[in-house]
């Protein structure tokens, strides 16, 4: 299925001169999950995370995880990016996030606390030098789904290298330190960012996170929200419509 992103960044702001080019599809028929396996298995050999393998593809149990769903990014009908989201309650905790880091978000979840986990957010490394916004654009799913499921936290699983991005873009904080992933080569620590009190923010200082409630309904609506389990609460599909900041 097929998601064009809401066209309304401006072109100053980082991402916006390929905002107009993507759409977003959610990973469904075998040829794609292929496509997208095919995709990690070159981003993550190259990047030194996983062995070579015979198969030349890279997929996970958790891929097929009921609070879960997996994004394509797709530039000029091309995909270049992907990744999955987990919607995590106290019904639903099924994640490579919970299972690393249970001791710390298990308590939270026990309380009724409401996260959305990405993970194996990749690129494939061919356009990925194309388009330096890409990673940008990918994560806005994230802040998205945050907004849709009304979530209280948005977490991060990250290789220390990379977290200098995360406190960037969505002022994430590190509230555990780096484990070993398992069956990769890299270690990765939790980060986390409190979603209502950084929201404006992260819309102020990205404008391309802004989003009108019929394109998050189109992503989410017939996905995680079902099989999750939850009850999606009024308040966060009927915020209203943002006006860009100049």
């Amino acid at each position: 299925m097929k998601f064009e992103a809401e066209p309304r960044a401006s072109l100053s702001v980082r991402g916006g001169a390929l905002f107009d080019r993507i759409d977003y599809r959610s990973i469904e028929t075998a040829e794609e999950k292929d496509q997208l396996y095919q995709m990690r298995y070159r981003a993550y050999t190259r990047g030194g995370l996983i062995p070579p393998s015979e198969s030349q593809r890279y997929s996970d149990g958790y891929d097929d995880a009921p609070n879960a769903k997996t994004f394509g990014v797709y530039v000029d009908g091309e995909l270049c990016s992907s990744i999955r989201l987990h919607l995590l309650t106290s019904e639903q905790r099924m994640s490579c996030t919970t299972d690393l880091f249970g001791d710390v978000l298990h308590p939270r979840l026990d309380r009724g606390e409401v996260f959305i986990d990405p993970a194996r957010f990749v690129a494939s490394p061919e356009k990925a030098k194309c388009f330096p916004e890409l990673p940008y654009l990918t994560v806005r799913l994230v802040f998205l789904a945050c907004e849709y499921f009304n979530a209280d936290t948005g977490l991060a699983l990250v290789r220390p290298a990379h977290e200098p991005f995360y406190r960037r873009v969505f002022l994430n904080e590190t509230i555990a330190e780096p484990r070993l992933f398992p069956n990769a080569l890299a270690k990765v620590a939790l980060m986390a960012s409190d979603f209502r009190a950084v929201r404006e923010r992260v819309l102020t200082r990205f404008p391309i996170m802004r989003s009108s409630a019929f394109e998050r309904r189109m992503l989410f609506e017939h996905s995680m929200k079902q099989s999750a389990g939850v009850e999606l609460p009024k308040v966060a599909s009927e915020r209203p419509k943002l006006v860009a900041s100049s």
